[in-house]
């Protein structure tokens, strides 16, 4: 039987572990996990086990890590490189306490598909560092200032805005690649989501990666796949890389992308440290100064950035498993992997009709994270400010506004200046709209108004207390 005198039960806030870096304790006999009870950070099970766990741990981020790359036009193997390496470093900085994967962030594709589109490959890993660097020094500011602040310039209404008009945005570049192959990418979609309801346990959360490989089956089918290049590539060898290149005009459109990873960030915390019963609310700051840092070495050889991944909790919940040792395995396995040449060749082969199926459901996806945020925060949509925040935005954002500062167009095509597009607007927006709502609001007293059965059809916002109207609104942590 496992020793459970010294475990903590999941939800129970424990005091914050003292040990160095690598240092686990092997938990029980290191192969049974008594009920009730977890493997926490500072923990693992036998090294066969950890090892087993570590290799789940790369196939649960791998559909979407190198969905990224496909749909972006970056090279696979250079961003499952960077990601191993990101997911390292942020071990490493995280002293080993909080345990997540670094995979591919896809609040990244749109930004980086016009950039690549409007100045080449170059110009999006600028994009890229220039959102590491800034979601770093947002770390340095959390590790001494604590997280309260972010909330009050962004609360979950911008947030929410913001996390849903980024998946939205990328909607069209989705069309596109239906388009090219309507059946591949209508077998793709109807694989994913049969696959979500009829299993459950790993299978059931690897939907997109089962969907991605049916799909992939029905394109060879079809005769849509195209196999000479792997026959090209070698065993093994370095993935390529690429270096930056800096257009002052394609930045604005990555910096509202900072919104998302912060978010991402400051969630996958939470969710680590209420599952597992650990403080972690002062590792906070590492963790988005690690995911920064990750993301500026990425942009510097030609990764795509990266985020920590909600596969990889699922993967902890269903196996009750939080040792950070079973994310250095898989940040091993997946070093390894990213030198096979010819590894990364049959990833490329991938057709657009099956990215095009996968993407209609990602996007989607992203896009309902930030419906999510509104709903778990319970934010109040019969307050004008709020409902203004959010619409004005959503349909910036949808329909893709574009504003070009400076520069001329030459054969009608838009030569210098700097280019702000549908996600920098929305999010300037989300944020512009809210706060000076807000502030008028509070000046004139009109934000006193209470809510009446017109305005809450529904019912819910009749209730004091429930719903959310302002940061001030949250109860005291």
């Amino acid at each position: 039987m496992a020793n459970t005198s010294n475990t903590p039960q999941p939800n129970t806030p424990q005091p914050k572990a003292s040990r160095s870096f690598l240092g686990w304790t092997v938990h029980g006999d290191g192969y049974r996990i008594a009920p009730g009870e977890v493997v926490r950070p500072s923990e693992r099970l036998a090294w066969p086990a950890t090892i087993g766990i570590g290799a789940q741990h790369v196939v649960a981020m791998f559909g979407a890590t190198f969905l990224v790359p496909l749909i972006t036009g970056f090279p696979p193997s250079t961003t499952l490189f960077f990601s191993a390496v990101g997911t390292l470093l942020f071990l490493v900085i995280t002293a080993g306490r909080v345990p997540s994967y670094l995979g591919s962030s896809f609040a990244l594709i749109a930004p980086i598909t016009a950039a690549t589109a409007s100045h080449g490959m170059g110009s999006a890993l600028g994009g890229v560092i220039a959102v590491g660097a800034l979601l770093a020094l947002v770390g340095v500011v959390v590790h001494f200032a604590g997280a309260r602040w972010i909330n009050r310039v962004m609360p979950p209404t911008v947030t929410g805005a913001i996390v849903a008009l980024i998946g939205f945005n990328l909607a069209p570049s989705a069309w596109t690649n239906v388009q090219t192959a309507p059946v591949t990418s209508v077998v793709t979609i109807v694989a994913i989501i049969l696959v979500t309801v009829l299993f459950r346990g790993m299978l059931g959360r690897l939907s997109i990666l089962v969907g991605v490989l049916i799909g992939y089956l029905t394109a060879v089918v079809r005769g849509e796949v195209d196999f000479s290049a792997i026959d090209k590539a070698a065993w093994i060898g370095l993935p390529t890389f690429h270096a930056p290149t800096w257009e002052p005009s394609v930045l604005a459109m990555f910096l509202p992308v900072v919104v998302v990873l912060i978010a991402e960030n400051i969630g996958h915390v939470k969710s680590v440290s209420a599952m597992t019963g650990d403080d972690l609310d002062d590792v906070t700051g590492r963790a988005l100064f690690a995911d920064g840092l990750s993301t500026v070495l990425a942009g510097v050889g030609g990764g795509s950035g990266t985020t920590t991944y909600a596969e990889n909790i699922g993967v902890m919940a269903a196996t009750r498993v939080y040792s950070t040792a079973a994310y250095l395995v898989a940040g091993l396995f997946a070093l390894l992997l990213s030198m096979v040449p010819k590894f990364g060749a049959l990833i490329a082969t991938i057709p657009a009709g099956v990215l095009g199926g996968a993407a209609t459901v990602l996007y989607g996806m992203i896009g309902m994270l930030g419906v999510r945020i509104w709903v778990q925060n319970r934010v109040d949509f019969s307050d004008p400010v709020n409902l203004n925040t959010a619409a004005i935005s959503l349909i910036v954002g949808i329909a893709n506004y574009t504003w070009t500062v400076g520069g001329q167009v030459v054969n009608g095509q838009q030569v210098g200046g700097v280019v702000f597009n549908g996600i920098a607007l929305g999010a300037f927006s989300a944020i512009a709209v809210y706060h000076v709502m807000r502030g008028i609001a509070r000046w004139r007293g009109t934000s006193l108004e209470s809510a009446s059965p017109a305005s809450a059809p529904a019912g819910a916002e009749l209730h004091p207390g429930e719903l959310r109207r302002t940061p001030e609104d949250d109860p005291v942590e």
